[in-house]
């Protein structure tokens, strides 16, 4: 049997073997994604900043595509054959956090280069500690009582209150790469100490 430069399609016709994609690939864009395409099942219109940024992070992670708002997939030379597709995952990206964000905020947004630039300018401006929301969840968690719950719907709004709160206290957030468990220690620990 001769090699060719071709392959048959699931309908007889002839597809060019170059034309082959990598679903592995962080340029591969599946056929049903378009850029009206939403990656969350909520829209942000200013509050709950943390939360929608760890849903927009995962659907993102699914698709394979994080690496464009993180800066890791670099923008090629303009000669380099890889520098359309660069573009076109960017944009879509860019479109895909666009249109999970109210139109307020979408207006307000839409003029940056590339995802990693609205990226950049969403943490700067809705990633910030806020004071007030801290104190907030501390006295959510100092005024919870068990009351009509069960022991599992007590524990499960307990655990959601401390989670919020270390996710929003930066002083709780280790960013060191941990290879003998230290951040998993200190995290249980926190939880312990909240329970004295």
């Amino acid at each position: 049997m001769e090699s060719t430069d071709q392959e048959e399609t699931s309908i007889g016709n002839p597809l060019p073997a170059h034309a082959i994609q990598d679903l592995t690939s962080v340029f591969y864009i599946h056929p049903s994604e378009s850029a009206g395409s939403t990656i969350v099942p909520f829209v942000f219109g200013g509050s709950g900043y943390r939360s929608w940024r760890r849903t927009v992070l995962r659907g993102l992670s699914v698709k394979n595509k994080t690496g464009f708002i993180i800066g890791k997939i670099q923008k090629p030379r303009l000669d380099s054959p890889n520098f359309a597709q660069r573009e076109r995952c960017d944009d879509m990206v860019t479109s895909w956090i666009l249109n999970s964000m109210s139109k307020d905020l979408r207006d307000s947004l839409q003029y940056f280069d590339n995802a990693r630039e609205l990226w950049d300018e969403l943490e700067d401006r809705y990633d910030q500690t806020n004071g007030a929301k801290l104190y907030q969840l501390q006295q959510e968690i100092n005024d919870l009582s068990q009351g009509n719950l069960d022991i599992t719907g007590y524990y499960t709004k307990i655990r959601k209150l401390w989670e919020e709160l270390n996710n929003l206290d930066t002083n709780s957030q280790c960013t060191c790469l941990c290879t003998y468990g230290g951040k998993s220690k200190m995290h249980k620990a926190e939880l312990d100490r909240r329970l004295i």
